[in-house]
């Protein structure tokens, strides 16, 4: 996760250069709300993309992991949002969803049971 966070940093730098050269500054009011909902798009942009086209994020490609669905092929374009959507709170809530991970009879996170997908070995 401290490897994802690090090239998710890059991702979200460079797509707030991009609303912020198009708004003229930093954002206030109603457009710090649109602001967030950007950022909140775009990384789910960067997570689902990845996941649904190739499986696997750059790290988790690095650590040799691979998403995939419950029949181990690739995940729907819907699984890759439902997942990145229920990640959200599962990890805001003091990392419930991955605390859930070890009394799920299979291992998995929260967010995984519940978009139907797996990490897998690569």
């Amino acid at each position: 996760m401290v490897y994802e966070s690090l090239l998710l940093a890059g991702v979200a730098f460079f797509a707030g250069l991009l609303f912020l050269g198009a708004s003229g500054g930093p954002p206030s009011g109603w457009l710090r709300q649109v602001f967030q909902l950007y950022l909140f798009l775009v990384i789910g942009l960067y997570f689902a993309g990845s996941w649904h086209r190739r499986g696997q994020t750059l790290a988790m490609k690095t650590w040799k992991l691979r998403l995939a669905g419950a029949n181990g092929r690739r995940i729907t374009l819907r699984q890759a949002i439902v997942r990145y959507v229920c990640a959200w709170p599962c990890l805001a809530l003091g990392g419930i969803g991955i605390l859930y991970a070890p009394f799920d009879r299979d291992r998995q996170f929260l967010h995984d049971r519940l978009a139907g997908t797996r990490i897998v070995s690569d």
